[in-house]
Parts: C-alpha cells; structure tokens; sequence
C-alpha cells in the first residue's frame, strides 16, 4: 500500500510540473534577476535614445522663434540650451529607472528591462549615474545664466530639477498620481520652448508661445504611448497614471489629439510664416503612430508608436524653425 502510495504521488509530481515562482511574496514588487553582464547596449538603452527630440524640438522651435525676432542669433546659447535639455532628460531617464526599479515598479515590463529592475547594476550606481547628468546640467544652465546675466532664471532652472526627481522619485511622485502630463507640458513645453528664447533675445513673441504648446502637446503624446503600453503592468504595481485613471479608450481619444492639434497651430503660424505649411510632413510620421495606438494588439507594438511621435516632434520643430528663421 505504502508502495503504491509513492507510485501515485510520483505520478502527479511528473504530471504537474512546477512553475517556478519569479519571486516570493509580491511578484509585482520584486525584481526580475537577469543572467549576464551588463554591455554597453545597456547602458545606451537605459538612457532611452528614443527620447532625446522630445528634448531637442523645444529648443529648436525656440531658437527659431528667437531668430524671427531679429538678425542676431546665438549659436553658443543655443547649442548650451541645447545641451541642458539632452543632459536633463538622460537624467530623468537614468533617475527613473532607479525610482521604478526600487519601487518594484519595473519589476513587470513590457518594454526593455531597466537597469536596476534587472538586478544586474546596484541601484545607487544608477542613481549616481542620473545624479550625474543633473549635475551637468545645472553647471551648463549656470553658464547660460552667468552669459545673459538673468539670475532669477537660476530658481528656473533650480524648479526644473526637482521637477525631473519627483517624476518618480520621493516618497509622493506625481507621476504616480496620474499628473505626469501636466508637468511634462509645463517643463518640456512652456519652460524649455520660451526659456530657450529668452536667454537668446530677452523677449518672448507670440510665435514662441504657440511653439511651446505643440512641443508640450507632443511630449504629453509620447508619454501616453509609453503609458498605454505599460498600463496593465501599471494597474497591478498601483501606479495611477494619467492612463491608468482615464483607460485605453479616452487615452486612445487623448493621444489622437495631443498628437495632432500641434499641426493646427502649424497652420496658424503659416498665416504670417508662410513655411510652416512644410510642417504638415512630419505627419508622414505621425499618422502611423495615431494608427497604432488605435489597432495595436501587443503592447510592444506601442514602442514603435512611441519612436514615431518622438520624431513627428523633431520634425515639426525643424520645420518651424525653418519657417522662422526663414
């Protein structure tokens, strides 16, 4: 009987095989360990390349708005503006990842694994790592202060910072609190576009206004891509973003148009700069992104609808600084 019993037992151990379990407790909040050591790739893909025009095009459509204000154009300034907006957005990138990643938040990803989420690199290495970058853009921002001679611009730039940290940092992120749009529209809109052309020629026409606005409305399109992707991942770690509040459908609505309204301002300014008419091209790229976001069926797809609208915004921002320098 005894016999029969462990026959029985190893009959249902063979037919049932186990799942090993990714973590004990909460898998949601616990990191994923990935074999292997970290590469260069690595390091390239934690500062999220895909991002970086979200950085440059309010910048480019600032310094074109500079430029329609006169003759003058300042190369270096705009270059070092050029410069604070690529090094804060790495070091949003890199900050996040340890936020997330100690957070347990990455710990469920579709898109490409984190650094610390992955448990290949210690988490204050990435801190220090994104640390880092805000550290060179305060030194360039402070260069661009000390050139123009406009200190109040220090609290700016001071207000930038802690901005980018609670994001996802901080015992509150408002990131978390479904109020990510709201401050990417005021800083990668409004701040970057006009603090761009007031170092340059101390004034802020109309042209850089409506400029900001689609830049802001661009960046807030890319970070709806990126959350729809990961809004089911979002759900179950509770981090309530803008998406995870409203759903798919109305981010879906939401998405189509912050996409799309910049091109409308576009025609606008094509009332008095004729050559933002050049600006409805980028559409090229836009209109395929606004596609998938409507029929995606994997969320990995959303990864490319994210690359598209990034470099919708790159486009249109060249195309207005074309037509304002023009």
């Amino acid at each position: 009987m005894a016999a029969s019993s462990k026959r029985k037992s190893s009959a249902r151990t063979k037919s049932t095989p186990r799942t090993p379990s990714r973590t004990s407790g909460n898998p949601a909040r616990r990191p994923i360990v990935e074999a292997g050591p970290v590469t260069a790739g690595d390091w390239i893909g934690a500062a999220r390349l895909r991002t970086l025009p979200l950085a440059a095009a309010p910048v480019i459509i600032g310094s074109g708005a500079a430029r329609s204000t006169g003759p003058e154009f300042h190369w270096v300034i705009a270059l070092a503006c050029l410069a604070v907006a690529v090094l804060l957005q790495i070091g949003v990138n890199f900050t996040n990842d340890y936020s997330d990643g100690i957070r347990g938040t990455d710990a469920v990803r579709v898109g490409p694994a984190r650094l610390t989420a992955s448990g290949r690199v210690k988490p204050r290495t990435v801190l220090i790592i994104g640390l880092s970058f805000f550290a060179l853009a305060a030194l360039v921002g402070l260069a661009i202060v000390v050139r123009t001679e406009q200190w109040w611009m220090l609290a700016v730039g001071a207000a930038c910072i802690v901005a980018a940290w609670f994001y996802t940092g901080g015992k509150r992120p408002y990131g978390y609190a479904g109020l990510g749009e709201v401050f990417v529209f005021v800083f990668f809109g409004l701040v970057a576009t006009l603090g761009t052309t007031w170092v340059q020629v101390f004034e802020l026409p109309q042209q850089a206004w409506l400029g900001a606005v689609a830049a802001g409305l661009f960046a807030c399109a890319v970070l709806l891509a990126n959350n729809l992707r990961d809004i089911d991942q979002d759900r179950e770690v509770g981090k309530r973003t803008l998406t995870v509040l409203i759903g798919r459908r109305a981010t879906q609505v939401l998405f189509t148009l912050f996409l799309l309204a910049p091109f409308g301002i576009a025609v606008v300014l094509a009332l008095v700069f004729p050559i933002a008419w050049i600006s409805l091209l980028a559409l090229l790229a836009g209109l395929p992104a606004v596609l998938i976001v409507w029929t995606y069926r994997q969320p990995r797809e959303l990864v490319i609808a994210l690359a598209l609208t990034s470099l919708t915004s790159l486009l249109y921002a060249g195309a207005l600084f074309w037509a304002f320098a023009g």
